[in-house]
């Protein structure tokens, strides 16, 4: 068996892995849906730095993307590659990560699930990085892999700072007291100097794109829904719009340095 055959096969098996995963993490296989694991810690009105609800239908748009990368690696041209054997294993890692994090959520291991994330925003990080590398030839492969994992990595990155505020509040620290407020508020600064870092980087506005839709969500959260918090609200609408901003700017400066480089016709 080839490598490539064998790198596309583990691709696919992580994928159905992945959906099944997924499927006992919303309780249709008998586990426990996920805001009431963990005693409820991962819950959208668990923490200050909780997106609310409607935010993880972002999920949705994700999976549509990892089975549109299955599909995508399996096209006859993918076959042998650079971009499919520069992704294939790491894509197939993230999709691991993602069932084994739903899966130690269920047992309540949620300093487990911390790690498991932090490790995902890592792979998450490699993938774009090697995308980046090589530019998409279409906008079929520009969908499925790069928005799909630029998705992802932005998502993530949020979802891990909600993940680590879920633990932190696990070990009884209040989550409405004057040091979560602050703590918040330093963690959604992080995610503006992580958002902007990714941006001038890779400019992916779909890295982007998806951090807005968390911090957004948590602002919105905290000004309308328990825990509520109007500096945490003000502040992480404050940081959402600064990152729309950033990826504007950087994308404007992007297209005018491309626009200034190519031949001029005659």
């Amino acid at each position: 068996m080839s490598s490539d055959l064998l790198r596309r096969l583990f691709v696919t098996v992580s994928g159905i892995l992945c959906v099944v995963g997924t499927l006992f993490g919303v309780g249709l296989f008998g586990g426990t849906e996920v805001n009431q694991s963990s005693s409820g810690n991962l819950s959208a009105d668990a923490t200050l730095i909780a997106p609310a609800g409607t935010a993880f239908s972002i999920w949705s748009v994700i999976y549509l993307g990892l089975f549109a990368y299955v599909v995508w690696q399996w096209l006859p041209k993918q076959a042998h590659s650079a971009k499919a054997r520069a992704t294939g294993w790491w894509a197939a890692l993230s999709m691991l990560l993602n069932a084994g994090w739903l899966l130690v959520t269920q047992f309540g291991l949620i300093w487990v699930s911390v790690g498991i994330i932090v490790a995902l925003l890592a792979v998450c990080i490699v993938l774009v990085s090697r995308i980046a590398a090589h530019p998409a030839e279409n906008w079929g492969e520009r969908l499925a892999v790069d928005t799909t994992f630029g998705l992802y990595l932005g998502w993530v990155s949020v979802a891990t700072l909600a993940n680590l505020g879920a633990a932190i509040v696990s070990t009884g620290v209040e989550a409405e007291s004057t040091l979560g407020e602050i703590s918040t508020t330093a963690a959604l600064v992080a995610v503006l100097g992580l958002a902007t870092f990714y941006i001038w980087r890779w400019k992916n506005l779909a890295v982007s794109a998806a951090i807005i839709w968390g911090v957004a969500w948590v602002g919105f959260g905290r000004l309308s829904d328990a825990p509520e918090s109007t500096l945490v609200g003000v502040v992480a609408l404050a940081v959402a719009i600064l990152i729309a901003v950033t990826g504007v700017l950087a994308k404007s400066i992007d297209w005018r340095s491309a626009k200034s480089s190519s031949p001029a016709l005659t």
